[in-house]
């Protein structure tokens, strides 16, 4: 079976694609250049880098998942819409999410084990049961994962180390990942696998409604249309600002589903105001690339930061860590306007698609 892209939708390519820095920035400052478990701890850093680190924990932390969370969903919701016409669209999706799978473990277990591809393929075979249902149905179940998500850490527990145990492993990850080879990080990557699997387990029921959420969204019409909507829109994106905003924490409870909410609304309204559409629009490539575009970063920001390439690892400060995102993205920006301007897809999408399908799909545009 060959499969041409469907039409697209730039303004919501525009939002993956910012959504993408955002988890390009979060990644960056908390992961690659230091141990993620060192968040767990009082910092050191001043001036600058504190600056920088508290930004990023206040404006995107959380909030940029959620958002791409979100946007996965939504294009859960188009896949399985386009694909009924086949009328076999969960077996497709089936397929698609596999694919996603191995591509995720691959990426977890030999590039970085920060990864979400696993996660996000793991949690869309427990919604696609989900989208026989109808919009109603659908938002309730989206409310009782977030209920979920919210009672969780009463209902079970995980094993999670006292700060020694942070802090011994922090010193460990950074003898590791700074002058290990290849295989030593590998090896090193795998013991952490627990700690992160205990983080994945609290966030995972967010991640099953953001998903769902995002489904609702798109049969709502309000994302296909939204210049009938504008008023609602409006209304949405204030209220959610405000939701998110008013709780004490800026990264507790439902304050980062609240934000991503807002951030996604007013990035959509924006795409409708003349002024600014062109410029988002600058962001679209990048979103049609985001899987690529994702994968890249995990393999650039590994080579900087780890062993077996410049060895970095824990030298950096937030600052600096940052300005070293924003270079990689704008580089992205701009190879992926050229590369979609010769081809269809991006090379890891073409090759999904590939997968999924089993059959290789056309890449390069007529002439």
């Amino acid at each position: 079976m060959s499969a041409v892209p469907a039409e697209r939708i730039e303004s919501l390519d525009a939002i993956r694609g910012v959504a993408l820095f955002g988890v390009l920035t979060v990644n960056l400052v908390t992961e690659f250049r230091v141990s993620l478990f060192q968040q767990f701890l009082p910092s050191a850093a001043t001036g600058a880098d504190l600056f920088v680190a508290h930004a990023v924990s206040l404006v995107l932390e959380q909030k940029a998942f959620s958002l791409f969370a979100l946007i996965f969903g939504v294009g859960l919701g188009i896949q399985y819409e386009r694909l009924s016409a086949t009328g076999r669209p969960l077996f497709w999706l089936a397929r698609r999410l596999a694919v996603l799978l191995v591509f995720g473990l691959v990426h977890l277990l030999f590039v970085w084990n920060g990864d979400i591809l696993t996660e996000y393929a793991l949690a869309g075979f427990l919604v696609l049961p989900l989208l026989r249902l109808g919009n109603k149905a659908l938002f309730f179940v989206a409310l009782a994962f977030l209920a979920l998500f919210m009672v969780g850490p009463k209902l079970y527990s995980a094993p999670w180390p006292d700060a020694a145990g942070l802090r011994a492993h922090v010193a460990a990850a950074n003898h590791a990942y700074a002058t290990g080879s290849l295989a030593q990080i590998w090896r090193f990557s795998w013991h952490e696998l627990p700690l992160f699997f205990t983080l994945h387990v609290w966030v995972f029921p967010r991640t099953l409604a953001l998903f769902i959420l995002g489904v609702f969204l798109w049969r709502s019409g309000v994302l296909a249309r939204p210049q009938s909507f504008g008023s609602e829109l409006f209304i949405v994106a204030i209220l959610a600002f405000v939701a998110g905003a008013a709780q004490p924490a800026a990264n507790a409870g439902l304050a980062p589903v609240f934000l991503a909410l807002a951030y996604g609304t007013a990035l959509l309204l924006l795409a409708e105001w003349r002024p600014a559409r062109g410029l988002l629009s600058r962001f679209a490539p990048l979103g049609r690339m985001a899987f690529t575009n994702y994968v890249l970063q995990s393999l650039v920001f590994g080579f900087v930061f780890f062993g077996y390439g410049l060895g970095q690892f824990g030298r950096w400060g937030a600052a600096a860590a940052l300005a070293l995102g924003v270079a990689v993205y704008v580089a992205q920006l701009a190879l992926s306007k050229w590369w979609l301007g010769r081809y269809r897809f991006g090379p890891l999408e073409w090759l999904w698609r590939s997968l999924m399908y089993g059959v290789r799909q056309p890449m390069a545009k007529p002439a």
